[in-house]
């Protein structure tokens, strides 16, 4: 047994010539096929770069739930404030608030006169909790304030 070198990749043009007496008739290899020894590479890369992935979807969730309780902090403050428009007790307002957004800091401001504005101001710690990317972000401090007429 007799061993030939390979020979080198063709490229689709002609066929590579032969004669009668080589036998059996070794095919050329095409170019762009993968040899033995990278069989895995995709595994192993994909290995590499499937942790990144993960961390940034679960930072881009733990984003979108700070969001989240940042507009449930703009509805506290205005629900507090609608409340504290019509009734004279800040109590009432706090209650609002609360109702909407658990664990809230309210401030009502002092009430005024019939027809002038009055201002409530919601502030609220947002936990970040998702596992990974909870730890790499603080919690953040959300505050909101919303302004409406007294009407009563």
């Amino acid at each position: 047994m007799t061993w030939r070198s390979v020979p080198p990749c063709r490229t689709g043009g002609e066929a590579p010539t032969t004669s009668a007496e080589d036998a059996p008739r070794v095919e050329a290899p095409r170019c762009g096929r993968r040899g033995r020894g990278v069989r895995g590479q995709a595994t192993v890369e994909f290995a590499f770069v499937l942790p990144l992935v993960v961390l940034a979807a679960l930072a881009v969730i733990q984003v979108g739930l700070v969001v989240r309780d940042q507009l449930g902090v703009v509805h506290a403050a205005r629900e507090a404030a609608r409340v504290a428009s019509v009734h004279r007790d800040p109590a009432a307002a706090a209650r609002a608030a609360h109702r909407t957004l658990p664990g809230a800091s309210v401030h009502v401001g002092s009430r005024p006169a019939i027809g002038d504005d009055i201002s409530v101001t919601v502030d609220y710690t947002s936990v970040t909790s998702l596992p990974l990317v909870g730890a790499l972000f603080p919690d953040p401090e959300l505050h909101a304030t919303a302004t409406m007429r007294v009407e009563r």
